[in-house]
């Protein structure tokens, strides 16, 4: 069945997947830089860091939802904020292996998030003809987006952006099957989300590393 927008039945297109994933793009990236990640740090750890690291921080945010329990799985909530977490991972790792060119990296998180195997070449064009829509007064200035209230501020708002292509979210890397069935009990499920969220973003940090170097660590 294909993906839809709102709920209305209408295919999720490449185009309007890579809108998104573009804005979820610039929206995370002052965030990325400004992770403090320890600069010695093997460069075969770097992956593993982003997914540790972050989910200490913003895992509890992304596994929230889950206090209401199986009711959680009627709103948007559980799969845009935990796909918002994800997205900063791999971008995370991403910006380890240097990847700077816009059009990767949204095709990088296409892969990842929704499963779908979107390539640069593809993405390209559909970034050219968006180009320099998105300025501050869309995104938030940049000072807005650092500290804690800012990381949270731009989680919440990529967590927006992806309601958009929710019905595609379900493709996005998941916790184990003990941690989500935990998760659809009313107020304990925030620890049965939280232990799958954290499984979910290792799991989308080694996806990503995978992806950009063709290679999968054990």
């Amino acid at each position: 069945m294909a993906a839809s927008v709102g709920g209305r039945g209408a295919p999720i297109t490449d185009a309007v997947v890579v809108d998104v994933l573009r804005r979820v793009d610039r929206l995370w990236a002052p965030v990325v830089a400004r992770l403090d990640r320890p600069p010695a740090l093997p460069e075969a750890q770097r992956a593993e860091w982003w997914a540790e690291n972050v989910s200490r921080v913003v895992a509890v945010a992304s596994a929230a939802p889950r206090f209401a329990g199986k009711l959680a799985d009627l709103l948007p909530l559980q799969n845009t904020v935990g796909a918002a977490v994800q997205s900063l991972v791999v971008l995370g790792v991403a910006a380890e292996h240097g990847t700077t060119d816009p059009a990767a990296r949204v095709a990088l998180l296409a892969r990842v998030l929704l499963d779908r195997p979107l390539t640069a070449e593809q993405v390209e064009p559909l970034l050219v003809r968006r180009r320099g829509a998105y300025a501050d007064d869309v995104l938030g200035a940049v000072e807005r987006r650092q500290g804690a209230a800012g990381i949270t501020r731009t989680l919440w708002r990529v967590a927006r952006l992806l309601a958009r292509i929710d019905d595609a979210l379900d493709a996005r890397p998941k916790g184990g099957l003990g941690a989500r069935a935990l998760s659809n009990l009313p107020v304990v499920g925030v620890v049965g989300g939280y232990r799958a969220e954290r499984v979910g973003l290792r799991r989308a940090a080694q996806q990503a590393y995978t992806a950009l170097t063709g290679t999968r660590r054990e």
